[in-house]
């Protein structure tokens, strides 16, 4: 993002805009003003990538080489939901903010059990959202089911809705096909 630091008021004043007409409780406010200093990566470096993507064992692996490859670039910050304070109690808005202040949304998907089905809707959803999103969607086709590490079904690997958001995305040129971890990482060097 590279802009100046936001302050507590700032963001907690962004969080009751997503929260229409409740309000943060004084736990979660104090927890988002605790946060705000995890956020200033976010605002000091010239790009900011949120990495989305299911956090099951392997796929969370593959979401670590992905922001881990992104690290590796000069003045750019990519970081999981996790990476930032775990105690935040209220994951809906945690997830909104951090999409807010990034640059990039980037989402890994495998398949359509767990991982970010939700945050999926969003990316299509939010036009602020929809243009900063970029997707590595796992293709199956020619693979033996011997090479999967994960219980997705081969035939049906996608859902319906997911199919929708990856056809909106393809439309736009933003998503990436991959195999194969290196074809991943090759998705991420593609990357802006």
């Amino acid at each position: 993002m590279g802009t100046d630091e936001q302050t507590p008021a700032d963001i907690a004043e962004k969080a009751k805009e997503h929260l229409h007409s409740t309000s943060l409780t004084p736990q979660e406010y104090e927890e988002l003003k605790h946060s705000v200093a995890e956020l200033s990566p976010i605002f000091t470096n010239e790009s900011a990538y949120f990495v989305l993507g299911s956090y099951g064992r392997p796929e969370i692996y593959r979401l670590q080489l992905v922001k881990d490859r992104l690290n590796r670039r000069t003045d750019t910050y990519a970081f999981l939901m996790v990476d930032i304070r775990s105690e935040w109690v209220n994951t809906y808005v945690k997830f909104r903010l951090l999409a807010d202040y990034t640059d990039y949304l980037v989402g890994v998907t495998e398949h359509d059990s767990g991982g970010f089905l939700v945050e999926q809707g969003y990316f299509t959803a939010l036009e602020a959202y929809f243009t900063k999103t970029r997707v590595f969607k796992r293709d199956y086709s020619g693979i033996d089911s011997g090479e999967v590490d994960t219980n997705v079904n081969l035939e049906k690997p996608y859902s319906g809705m997911q199919t929708a958001i990856f056809d909106m995305l393809n439309d736009a040129d933003r998503p990436c096909i991959w195999q194969s971890e290196d074809d991943l990482m090759e998705c991420v060097e593609a990357l802006p």
